[in-house]
């Protein structure tokens, strides 16, 4: 017991870094629940759900002010609902659980990988010429939502997708983030509600310390890691992530032969 629950905080410090950061949070988690050898795949998904939670929980807490003010600042709040409903259109019409365990290996993994950083890469050459202020025009977030579909596919990380359309756009670093991580909460939100009606609890009475452990861990790291990547996007571009997903992506196709 003592060594799954090290195997739990380690793919909850995981997916609390890798879901804001543009690494892809589904294709890291699918890497480190094979060689950490977690082969229930019934707990997985539960797990994988119950992660994505605590990092829902994460950015509404560090965004509640902007979220607070939602019904005060209209256009912003129209952004989000536009930037969101591309992805619940396609998601909506797709059974959203048998297309995730369709993709879910390394060989797509690792292609998303590699493809999305070559895109991320040339996006974020693109000039500042935009200010994200107390909003962007509604055909901006309509873009930026109509990248999250490419998100649905493991590998592609939707903040990756949303902030490289964001800068394609000329919007910086930071404001492409910070836009991104706001829309992160409906689709989030949409795409694990789905999930948890595939959720089985009752069969999992005996691993609710460990799913609440899972949760606690996901919601702080991802506080923390929100908070570090808006500031580190101050001053630094997009390369390091750019590099950290090629080497990984050849790594995984090479693992995969």
């Amino acid at each position: 017991m003592d060594l799954l629950i090290i195997k739990i905080i380690i793919l909850s410090i995981i997916q609390g870094i890798s879901e804001w950061l543009p690494i892809s949070s589904s294709g890291i988690l699918i890497i480190f629940e094979d060689l950490l050898d977690l082969n229930d795949e019934i707990f997985n998904f539960n797990l994988n759900v119950i992660v994505h939670f605590g990092s829902l929980l994460a950015v509404i807490t560090y965004f509640f002010n902007d979220l607070k003010n939602l019904f005060k600042n209209k256009k912003l709040l129209k952004n989000i609902i536009i930037a969101t409903v591309p992805v619940i259109i396609v998601g909506g019409g797709l059974s959203i659980s048998d297309f995730i365990f369709e993709f879910q290996n390394l060989k797509t993994v690792a292609f998303a990988t590699v493809f999305f950083a070559i895109v991320m890469y040339f996006c974020d050459k693109v000039k500042i010429r935009k200010k994200f202020q107390l909003s962007i025009p509604f055909k901006d977030s309509f873009y930026i939502g109509l990248s999250q579909i490419f998100a649905l596919i493991p590998g592609t990380s939707r903040s990756g997708i949303t902030i490289s359309c964001a800068r394609l756009l000329g919007y910086s670093r930071v404001d492409a983030t910070k836009f991104s991580f706001l829309i992160s909460i409906p689709a989030i939100l949409g795409a694990n509600s789905i999930s948890f009606t595939n959720t089985n609890f009752i069969n999992l009475e005996s691993e609710y310390f460990l799913l609440l452990l899972a949760f606690l861990v996901s919601y702080f790291v991802s506080l923390i890691t929100i908070k570090s990547l808006l500031k580190f996007l101050q001053k630094y571009t997009l390369n390091i992530f750019v590099i950290f997903r090629i080497f990984l992506g050849f790594a995984l196709v090479f693992f995969s032969i």
